[in-house]
């Protein structure tokens, strides 16, 4: 049985409303690593090499904006004598050499330590009531995949990872996704975590209707917490698992780690930790829909929030929840409803008041990147003041282009339209509907 956590975490602190660190900041921060999971080639978005690559905003990549997360933290906490706080990537198989290559230029992020270390590759098995191994001599690296963020706890400890940041003083780690610019180490939440020696932390945010799909957080019957992936739920318990009332918060995926109790705990299970398996329809091809049916099976990181005794979950503002897994992720985090901040933070505008714009990009014309570039050749356009974007069908956006409240571009037809720079559109469906006959 799985009960809600609805009148639970209204009782767990805040991260706004944490105290200030003092000065002992700085004594933490230097005894604490940022991991990244840097594991995802964007596949859904056209990509063949590391997400992280992407350039996202002004310029820079993903990558570029979060070695400036870190450069920035160190500056700021007296960390970059040493330096320490060092920034290390979970790669996959696929995405290590460009991305390695891409950090270099920044300098010794790593802090003398290995840059990254990589995560373990499995099987894609065929979705034929067989289970075999997937062969596809046309790529055979496509035959692989990595297991999911979940591998993070063995990786660590069988690269050897875990074991040398021990040896060299680190007790604690911050972990979030490489593609989730809002997710930049909180000198709080680590006070948090420190002063209640916490052994495992998982932030969560208020869903909301963009979040029915994310897995969302339950309680044990023990008393525990768990977290609930939608390829978990059977087809039954669907909108149970949809409703925003009923399960309010929904895992951001930013951990924060007790690196002693882990290793105790991974010595205790042989190297492994007891997470859910989790299976995934794909095709063997993931730029071909039509290439042969298989299953990627994956583990998620924060289903160790049931592993661990005492683990805890905190409530963050929406500013730390800002990933892109789409193109219409991306078209908005492009666009004036989020700023790059002095020290580097990807926030949403002031006026949004903390809500991102929805956007809805058809599938047919916009998912790949190339795609999306393509029909946004100067850009995004102005979401600042909208509350949704759709876009059905082909459009060539042209550069000032405003959009405002709920906008619909509606273009039935298979040839390509283009819509006029400087144009501004309010509520309404463009272009303006003709009236039946």
């Amino acid at each position: 049985m799985i009960t809600p956590l609805k009148r639970v975490l209204v009782r767990r602190p805040d991260a706004d409303a944490l105290p200030e660190p003092g000065e002992e900041v700085g004594g933490l921060l230097d005894r604490t690593v940022v991991l990244k999971l840097n594991g995802g080639l964007g596949t859904s978005m056209g990509m063949t090499r590391a997400k992280s690559l992407l350039e996202v905003r002004d310029g820079l990549s993903f990558l570029d904006i979060i070695a400036r997360q870190v450069l920035a933290l160190r500056g700021a906490h007296a960390v970059d004598a040493a330096p320490r706080l060092p920034l290390i990537l979970m790669d996959s198989f696929r995405t290590r050499t460009d991305s390695l290559a891409a950090l270099a230029a920044h300098g010794p992020l790593s802090a003398g330590l290995d840059p990254d270390f990589v995560q373990s590759r499995v099987p894609k098995l065929l979705d034929d009531g067989t289970l075999a191994p997937a062969a596809w001599p046309a790529d055979p690296e496509l035959e692989w995949a990595p297991p999911g963020h979940g591998d993070l706890y063995p990786a660590l400890a069988g690269s050897g990872m875990l074991a040398t940041l021990l040896e060299q003083g680190y007790r604690w780690a911050f972990v979030s996704n490489a593609d989730n610019l809002g997710a930049v180490l909180d000198p709080a939440i680590l006070g948090y975590i420190v002063d209640k020696g916490l052994p495992f932390l998982m932030e969560v945010a208020d869903r909301t209707a963009a979040d029915r799909k994310g897995g969302h957080l339950a309680r044990r019957p023990d008393g525990g917490l768990l977290l609930r992936e939608i390829a978990q739920c059977p087809a039954s318990d669907l909108p149970t698992f949809q409703d925003i009332e009923r399960h309010r918060y929904f895992n951001t995926n930013n951990l924060w780690l007790h690196l002693p109790t882990l290793r105790a705990t991974l010595a205790a299970n042989n190297n492994e930790l007891d997470l859910p398996m989790i299976r995934n329809r794909k095709t063997v091809d993931p730029r071909d829909p039509d290439s042969t049916p298989v299953y990627q099976l994956e583990t998620a990181m924060g289903s160790a929030l049931a592993v661990f005794k005492g683990a805890e979950a905190i409530r963050v503002p929406r500013a730390r929840f800002a990933p892109v897994k789409k193109t219409d992720d991306l078209l908005a985090v492009r666009s004036d409803a989020y700023q790059l901040t002095r020290d580097f933070r990807v926030v949403l505008a002031r006026e949004r008041r903390g809500r991102p714009p929805a956007v809805e990009l058809d599938n047919s014309f916009y998912r790949l990147v190339d795609d999306l570039d393509c029909r946004f050749p100067a850009g995004a356009p102005s979401l600042r003041e909208c509350e949704r974007l759709r876009v059905e069908g082909a459009f060539v956006f042209g550069p000032g282009v405003v959009v405002r409240g709920e906008v619909t571009f509606r273009n039935p037809n298979g040839r390509c339209i283009e819509v006029p720079g400087g144009l501004t559109v309010v509520d309404c469906v463009w272009p303006a509907e003709e009236p039946s006959p």
